[in-house]
């Protein structure tokens, strides 16, 4: 397995090993060992898988406000997207700054993010099933988002987006900037 540290300490892109022969291929997509190994310490208690029937489609930037926050290893299984992850943690060095990863079917990517950080993807493909293990439970109450356009975080979706408006949900269109958000996080430094 091949890590790909980011810009943003504790971020990280996974490529995982695949041993592929005329059959098809084999390859893990977690070993809590191997993960551990590499730093990811995280105990996973819940897997999601979200699909998404259109190109264009846009899910995010989405996360659990404190003492629900969620980290996420995140892939996509069909299709692909290009996925961003977003430092909201007040006092960060690197608040407000963003990482983004191109994920798919093909290249078997996988991409972790800690909590406290928003979370978002946008489909280049139609037909895309998109995978999260998260190490927190889904709480409504705690659950958050951010517009995926707030020009304080200036996220760049790629040349898809030029000019065309995303499919969104409406909680999604409607999401607050991170400056109204009622956010919780706060940087305790990093591991």
């Amino acid at each position: 397995m091949k890590v790909v540290e980011t810009k943003i300490p504790g971020v990280l892109i996974i490529e995982p090993d695949v041993h592929g022969d005329h059959r098809g291929y084999f390859m893990e997509t977690y070993s809590k060992q191997k993960y551990e190994e590499i730093g990811i310490t995280n105990e996973f208690v819940q897997d999601n898988m979200s699909f998404s029937a259109n190109r264009g489609t846009l899910r995010g930037l989405h996360f659990q406000n404190s003492p629900m926050a969620q980290a996420k290893l995140v892939s996509c299984t069909k299709g692909t997207v290009i996925d961003v992850a977003v430092d909201i943690r007040k006092g960060s060095p690197t608040y407000r700054q963003w990482v983004s990863v191109e994920l798919s079917a093909e290249n078997k990517r996988q991409f972790f993010i800690p909590q406290g950080f928003a979370h978002g993807f946008l489909t280049l493909t139609d037909d895309v099933e998109f995978r999260y293990k998260v190490d927190n439970f889904y709480s409504k109450e705690h659950d958050r988002g951010i517009r995926y356009n707030d020009p304080s975080v200036n996220v760049d979706w790629g040349t898809l987006l030029n000019g065309i408006k995303p499919i969104l949900s409406e909680k999604d269109e409607q999401g607050p900037l991170l400056d109204e958000s009622d956010c919780n996080f706060e940087y305790k430094g990093d591991k």
